[in-house]
């Protein structure tokens, strides 16, 4: 056991180490950094009322659920990398869906697939339409 985790341990630094050494160079030039600011949904999820993913219920039948829509979510290569991202949280076998999405079609891709799986009794679609 020692021994498996020194080998890692030896083989994060030998990588974290040669990434240092890369020139500047080798970097590629960087864009004019746009500050993120989401300070107006932090305070939302701070809400009782506002489900986030640390409520997402324990039993088996609502993991379950949550794991298909992601799985069927992540496989369609049409959606973009924020839609594959939304938030699922199934509690009881009602489904809630958070996050932004590229398109009006997006959305509603993303709640016919949660609507079609097993289980699922409602979908709460608090999904957003970003630029």
């Amino acid at each position: 056991m020692k021994t498996g985790v020194l080998s890692l341990a030896l083989m994060f630094l030998i990588v974290g180490c040669s990434k240092d050494h890369q020139s500047k160079n080798d970097q590629p030039a960087q864009t004019a950094a746009v500050e993120a600011d989401n300070t107006g949904r932090n305070v939302r999820d701070r809400n009782d009322m506002t489900k986030t993913p640390t409520d997402q219920a324990e039993n088996e039948a609502d993991r379950a659920i949550t794991q298909s829509i992601r799985q069927n979510i992540v496989d369609d290569s049409s959606l973009s990398t924020n839609a594959k991202n939304v938030k699922i949280i199934t509690v009881d076998g009602a489904v809630t869906l958070r996050g932004p999405v590229k398109s009006e079609k997006e959305k509603a891709d993303i709640v016919a697939r949660a609507q079609q799986i097993a289980g699922v009794k409602r979908v709460d679609d608090q999904l957003e339409i970003t630029n």
